[in-house]
């Protein structure tokens, strides 16, 4: 009977509802969302720096596993590190910021890098001939409207996407090494190195090997397995702080919707309420009744954010894949819906124990 009550009193105010309903699942989207772009984006960063093909990353002094500095590693610490026993061979790289860390653009030679990683896989075109070309991978290709044969301009100069390769290999934009260098003014200077060992199971012990040697005391040596396992959110400076602000605003959001709704709610149905205290209703009756709308409603709302969140992943992947990346996080649907569904019932609270303390007969009397 109660649960009837509850449906009629939703349908009665359809318009209502559906702003209700809408107006969490905007607060859940939200939520999903920026999780989902958190880890999309660090997950991606880590397939990326997989996808070299190295066991072991040598960075600048100073700079940490999410962080880069101006490249600084000299040219001859590459030919120091194939000496070292058993490395097989090294790559450098210089790396400089062009729209943001991740779209980053990343000086390689060619001929090196096909050696050390086995290459790209081109989508168009093919490796650049002449210092004026570069090459994109997909996805930035996608979010640029860029092809094979395509100008773009970048460190104030136009450039020819010789190549559009598969996503998944260290950066967005590759140019050739040397050019990259000059204008950037790190000429002869990398801002990381990659190693290959005899055998990769030994990584964390050739790892430590070269943390001992004097030349090497102050830059940071990972093995790629322990590097890409720091690149997770509690590593990221300042991202767990944010997630639990955005969800501390969802929790403000949730309550002032869901408030502003029941009470005026609470104002329209005097009469009716009245009238079913006058039929013997109880104040918990009348308080229960209120809250069961209100957690119906942080359902229905709770499960459109979810599907929304699918739109979203689509729209991101679709507009602009190479600045964002989102990933459906799972685990965070239920603590998202719990967060709506907190969040409601303490907006229900004031205008349900309202609603319960009407005198009958005043209600009743209400024009």
């Amino acid at each position: 009977m109660t649960n009837k009550l509850v449906l009629e009193n939703l349908k009665h105010r359809p318009i209502r509802t559906i702003l209700v309903v809408f107006a969490i699942a905007i607060q859940v989207n939200l939520m999903l969302t920026l999780v989902g772009m958190s880890y999309g984006m660090l997950n991606d960063f880590q397939k990326r720096s997989r996808g070299v093909g190295a066991d072991i990353i040598v960075r600048p002094p100073n700079t940490s596993v999410l962080s880069m500095s101006a490249p600084s590693m000299k040219e001859a610490m590459v030919g120091y590190l194939r000496e070292q026993p058993h490395i097989k061979s090294a790559l450098g790289t210089t790396v400089h910021a062009m729209e943001g860390f991740l779209n980053s653009a990343t000086g390689i030679d060619l001929k090196q890098f096909q050696a050390f990683s086995g290459g790209f896989t081109y989508k168009q075109g093919g490796p650049w001939t002449k210092n004026n070309e570069l090459i994109v991978d997909e996805y930035y290709a996608t979010q640029r409207k860029l092809s094979a044969g395509s100008t773009i301009k970048l460190l104030n100069r136009d450039w020819i996407v010789s190549g559009v390769v598969e996503t998944g290999k260290m950066s967005r934009i590759f140019m050739p090494l040397d050019i990259l260098q000059d204008l950037t003014g790190n000429t002869g200077k990398y801002s990381q190195l990659y190693l290959r060992v005899d055998d990769p199971k030994n990584a964390d012990a050739i790892v430590e090997q070269l943390k001992s040697l004097p030349a090497l005391k102050e830059f940071p040596i990972y093995s790629m397995e322990s590097f890409t396992s720091l690149i997770s959110i509690d590593n990221a400076p300042g991202l767990r702080p944010f997630l639990n602000v955005i969800v501390g605003l969802s929790v403000v959001v949730g309550f002032l919707v869901v408030f502003l709704s029941l009470y005026t709610a609470v104002l329209e149905r005097t009469r009716e309420i009245g009238i079913l205290k006058s039929l013997g209703a109880t104040p918990m009756f009348i308080i229960v009744l209120l809250f069961r709308e209100t957690i119906a409603l942080s359902i229905v709302g709770s499960i459109v954010g979810v599907l929304l969140s699918y739109a979203t992943q689509w729209l991101i992947a679709t507009l602009v894949p190479a600045s964002l990346q989102m990933q459906i996080v799972y685990e965070w649907w239920p603590i998202s819906m719990l967060v709506a569904i907190f969040a409601s019932l303490v907006g229900a609270l004031y205008p349900g124990f309202k609603a319960a303390k009407q005198d009958a007969i005043e209600a009743l009397a209400y024009e």
